[in-house]
């Protein structure tokens, strides 16, 4: 199968789908090569391409994070279903290698490279056939435009990025008419729009208190919920972070302040035991694109459960 089919050969460089077709030659080229390799021979060498053929994870995600979801607003969910799980059954071959090398079960992963090489291949064929016709179909420049902007944070199997694709002139405001709810009313955030309402109940449902200290040193914010670890009230809004803490405590923060400000530290961590509970207690300074301090986060947890969680569970068992 070529490895660029006619439909995408007048994509522009940089195309999001003229990335994953060439990510498709490499993939080729990989099984080729760790195929013919005689592990027991050479381990090195198939160690080395089995990691960058490994790096197929980041294709995955891209799919499923970016393409996916724009598939969804034009009511194809059929990837999101069919293909994630064909996704995750290459995962489980990837771990059944990882673990086979920890234990030096050489033998074993002959059979398993075959399996992998059999699964890429066909889901290669579905893209080209149909996943990456019809999604051109469907999608508009400006999506796949847009799309582009967030495979670049997931990154791609490739030695080199791709040459940059051009960006949205005043995307923002086209993204958001597609959007399927209003964002009158809410609150534009880096990623995502929520209302006032959506925000504070996230915030208090999060297992963890966290507190905002801006520049001044003043309280600006704390959330609310029913399970905080250290109580807070309202009038804690707006005093000074110094006054919050137990004297004992207060020379330590204002050390953390100091050095977050001059920016020696970004972050400092503690753990204590509280009421026969162990808690982690962490500080983060707070940043802006320019680097200016903007204050600290303080977020205090209860990992007493957590840190006596052993091995897996995968199963819901509400019963």
């Amino acid at each position: 199968m070529s490895a660029i089919p006619q439909y995408a050969v007048d994509l522009p460089e940089g195309h999001p789908v003229k990335v994953y077709l060439e990510e498709n030659a490499l993939i080729r080229t990989l099984l080729k090569q760790i195929i013919e390799i005689d592990i027991s021979n050479d381990f090195e060498t198939f160690f080395n391409v089995f990691n960058q053929l490994a790096t197929v994870e980041k294709r995955f995600a891209r799919k499923e994070n970016q393409l996916f979801p724009y598939l969804e607003k034009h009511g194809w969910t059929g990837p999101s279903q069919g293909m994630w799980a064909f996704h995750d059954k290459i995962r489980e071959h990837f771990k059944s290698i990882r673990e086979c090398i920890t234990n030096k079960d050489y033998f074993h992963i002959e059979a398993i490279i075959y399996d992998i090489a059999d699964d890429l291949q066909g889901l290669m064929h579905i893209e080209v056939i149909r996943l990456f016709p019809n999604a051109l179909e469907l999608l508009s420049e400006d999506e796949w435009k847009e799309m582009r902007s967030g495979d670049e944070e997931i990154g791609w199997m490739l030695s080199e990025d791709p040459v940059p694709y051009p960006a949205i002139e005043a995307g923002e405001t086209r993204r958001e008419q597609r959007l399927p709810f209003s964002t009158k009313d809410r609150i534009r955030l880096n990623e995502g729009f929520m209302t006032g309402e959506q925000l504070n109940l996230m915030l208090q449902f999060m297992p963890v208190d966290l507190t905002y200290v801006d520049e001044n040193d003043r309280v600006i914010f704390y959330n609310r919920g029913e399970n905080r670890v250290f109580p807070r009230s309202a009038g804690v809004i707006g005093r000074e972070v110094k006054f919050c803490h137990p004297p004992k405590s207060v020379d330590t923060v204002l050390q953390i302040l100091e050095a977050f400000k001059d920016g020696s530290q970004d972050s400092a961590e503690f753990w204590i035991n509280y009421k026969d509970r162990k808690i982690h207690i962490r500080y983060f300074a707070i940043r802006d694109y320019e680097n200016n301090y903007k204050g600290v986060i303080e977020m205090s947890q209860d990992i007493t459960d957590i840190l006596n969680i052993e091995g897996q569970k995968r199963l819901l068992d509400w019963e």
